[in-house]
């Protein structure tokens, strides 16, 4: 959750929906492991329960901080498990006791609620680290004075990443014998990815043509099956943005603010970007920026394959980001070639984040696998022209550019390859040329809302459905 703990979309979404929801007028608890990076004390504390996960006597402790918007935070002590430096995993390496870790998490969660005699309307579990929360519900509280039959609404964000264990797992964690079988069995495995699927009430993943997607066989993971036979049951609910954070008008890490009625402070951001990376700011190319995980699901290895093409082209480029080896390889030849054209920080930086979204003309996200996408969400709001794939939520978000009618945000282009990529990027250079349909092109981007009011509203439908079904 941002700004506490992060390492990609979800901790804006952990951040921005629970705010939008209390400004609706509901009451808010997200529950957090008080992760080494996090300072402490996070908060007021409040006590201590045991948490029975495995043989060994566990017990967790409490901190809770209300936030300015109205949200509160509970964080999860137990130094063994959460104080370390990373989240899941150092290098390209899981922690060996993950299964345990978030086990106890998702239990810990529950036993703070039943200590305390509280009984939230419904719970909300994010992805495979929180996939238990609906398997617990149901086998240990299901009877419970506090928690009994409490609904469990259960978000996808990343199919890929599925929380699979060794098969004694669930016996390890005392759980029902049947539970280890066909409940949470997987390929041979035990998945908590797919306890959160089998057992909450109700689903949803971040955009609606991702829905559609993941209950495909080709694109499901696996779970295309399980999905399909949820289908009643799983929603495509658009993440928003956090227009607090993201809009050129209030931005305070850019050079200068603008927007929709007064573009002229782009030119500006644009310079400032291009110092930052060490370009020239001459000749006036269109600038492309990248902002991302530079990874193979995001489509990054076919922007270093077509370097060749690249270098053709009229163009400047910035990347930030950390990600695979070949991919950073790859852009950093990129930049040896062209060093003032073509420039690549491997690092995470929010400030140049924010840089890059204000300063470039185009923003480049071809990727395989997205679904949703915040950052050509914000592109948009940038005036940033997004390039993307047509997967997933990009679909959802980004409306191909139609000269003839001067409608759409952005380019679309459909094989994940260099061909693709590169036909998409000279639709926008050709475009560029013609300074009057781009700058309408830019305004038709900044006018769309993906404010996260909007999305909390389909969350506000998802919950009462869920509540329905107990």
């Amino acid at each position: 959750m941002a700004p506490f703990a992060k390492t990609g979309g979800l901790a804006d979404v952990s951040a921005a929906l629970p705010k939008a929801l209390v400004r609706l007028g509901h009451r808010v608890t997200v529950f957090l492991p008080r992760y080494g990076p996090i300072a402490f004390p996070p908060g007021e504390f409040l006590g201590s329960v045991h948490v029975p996960v495995d043989a060994l006597p566990r017990s967790a402790g409490f901190y809770r901080r209300t936030l300015e918007d109205g949200v509160t935070v509970v964080f999860i002590e137990h130094p063994p498990f959460f104080n370390r430096p990373h989240l899941y995993g150092a290098g390209n390496h899981d922690y060996d006791d993950n299964r345990l870790r978030f086990a106890f998490f998702s239990r810990a969660c529950l036993e703070y609620l039943r200590s305390r005699g509280e009984r939230p309307d419904v719970f909300h579990a994010h992805d495979w680290q929180t996939g238990l929360v609906p398997v617990y519900l149901k086998a240990f509280y299901w009877d419970d004075p506090t928690l009994h039959r409490s609904p469990c609404v259960f978000t996808i964000h990343n199919l890929a990443y599925q929380g699979n264990f060794a098969p004694d797992t669930a016996a390890v964690l005392g759980l029902p014998g049947h539970l280890g079988g066909d409940g949470l069995e997987f390929h041979g495995q035990v998945s908590y990815m797919k306890g959160g699927i089998a057992f909450a009430e109700m689903l949803n993943t971040v955009s609606p043509n991702h829905a559609t997607e993941i209950q495909r066989d080709d694109m499901g993971y696996g779970f295309g099956g399980l999905l399909r036979g949820r289908a009643a049951d799983l929603w495509g609910i658009l993440n928003g943005v956090d227009y607090d954070e993201w809009d050129p008008q209030v931005d305070r890490h850019i050079v200068k603010n603008y927007s929709v009625r007064d573009l002229t402070g782009k030119a500006a951001c644009k310079a400032d970007l291009l110092a930052a990376y060490g370009l020239p700011a001459s000749p006036d190319l269109p600038l492309a920026g990248i902002t991302s995980r530079l990874v193979y699901a995001k489509g990054f290895d076919i922007v270093v394959g077509a370097w060749w093409d690249l270098l053709q082209r009229p163009l400047r480029m910035v990347v930030l980001g950390t990600g695979e080896p070949a991919v950073q390889d790859g852009f950093r030849a990129l930049a040896a070639r062209a060093p003032d054209r073509f420039a690549a920080r491997f690092a995470y930086d929010t400030g140049l984040a924010h840089k890059v979204e204000a300063g470039s003309d185009m923003f480049l996200m071809p990727s395989r696998f997205e679904p949703c996408g915040l950052t050509q969400m914000y592109s948009l709001r940038y005036g940033t022209v997004p390039i993307v794939r047509s997967t997933g939520g990009l679909v959802d978000t980004v409306e191909p550019y139609a000269p003839a009618t001067r409608r759409g945000t952005g380019f679309r282009f459909d094989n994940a390859d260099g061909t693709g990529l590169v036909w998409a990027l000279d639709q926008a250079l050709a475009l560029w040329g013609d300074r009057t349909s781009w700058r309408r092109l830019m305004r038709n981007g900044m006018l769309r809302d993906f404010s996260w009011e909007r999305s909390a509203r389909g969350y506000e439908e998802l919950y009462r459905r869920a509540m329905a079904k107990v």
